[in-house]
């Protein structure tokens, strides 16, 4: 559409400008040529009348000299008619090929070219930065996230050895508040990478939720069970110091809170929650 609007007038335009150009050059050339075969055709009328060239040669010459003159003028012309379709086809190529190349480049920037094969796909907002956080409308319903989970978990039984699938489930699980299938996830994940700390522990914070909030029993196992992997694991501490709280035992607490403290920054929200255990833990202690 844009060469339909474009082109005629670049064509009118080229033909336009070359036409002037070339009649104002070509004028001047044929009044000079005019000038020059004049000149031959008097030189040769006076020779005759002087007896230099007889009538017979005099006939030849003067028709040779008119041909030349006619062929000249004839020949300007022509290179004139010819010359400006040559140039603005030049101009049509530059813009059949320049305009659709440059609406290329401008949809592959801007455009969505996923929706010419698939009219009715959605394309996916980029993902959230810090400063940026996931809001509005492209927020995932509920009923959204429990159908994704539900997809997962059916995923991983027929491809049952992916670790990291059993973690996102048993995460997914978790913010749900399914603690007692987030447990199970969790157990499959450990079972597939047993040397990881921090699975352990969520393994354990799943349990003690599963089982009436209390990191007795088995949760204090799977506890001790991280730790045994990574002694300064800073979840497996933070859950050894709740559990040794709730056994009140609080100078275990603290002694495991201690060291967690030693792990974030003490103004972060994570260092201003365990002070404010480890202050209490220190008063119940105290008054024992």
């Amino acid at each position: 559409m844009a060469l339909a609007f474009v082109l005629p007038p670049a064509l009118q335009r080229s033909q336009e400008t070359l036409l002037k150009t070339n009649a104002k050059t070509d004028d001047e050339r044929r009044q000079a040529n005019i000038l020059v075969y004049r000149d031959q055709l008097s030189e040769l009328e006076a020779d005759r009348r002087n007896g230099i060239v007889g009538e017979e040669q005099y006939a030849q010459d003067r028709d040779e000299i008119e041909r030349r003159l006619l062929e000249d003028t004839a020949g300007v012309s022509s290179k004139k008619i010819a010359a400006a379709p040559a140039n603005a086809r030049t101009t049509a190529y530059v813009l059949g090929l320049g305009i659709p190349f440059i609406a290329i480049l401008f949809y592959l920037k801007i455009g969505q070219p996923i929706l010419i094969e698939n009219p009715n796909a959605v394309i996916s907002p980029p993902p959230a930065t810090a400063s940026e956080p996931a809001s509005g409308p492209m927020e995932r319903s509920p009923e959204q996230i429990a159908a994704n989970v539900d997809k997962l978990a059916k995923k991983l039984e027929s491809n049952p050895n992916d670790a990291q699938g059993w973690v996102m489930l048993a995460r997914s699980y978790s913010s749900m508040d399914k603690f007692s299938e987030s447990a199970n996830a969790y157990a499959k994940a450990t079972e597939l990478n047993p040397k990881d700390a921090d699975l352990w522990a969520e393994y354990a914070f799943a349990t003690g939720m599963a089982g009436g909030r209390s990191l007795q029993g088995k949760p204090m196992e799977l506890i001790n069970r991280a730790l045994q992997i990574d002694p300064e694991n800073a979840k497996a501490l933070q859950l050894a110091g709740s559990a040794a709280f709730e056994a009140k035992d609080y100078k275990k607490a603290v002694d495991y809170w201690q060291r967690v403290l030693k792990k974030v920054p003490a103004d972060s929200d994570v260092g201003k929650a365990i002070n404010e255990r480890i202050n209490e833990a220190k008063t119940l202690a105290g008054s024992k």
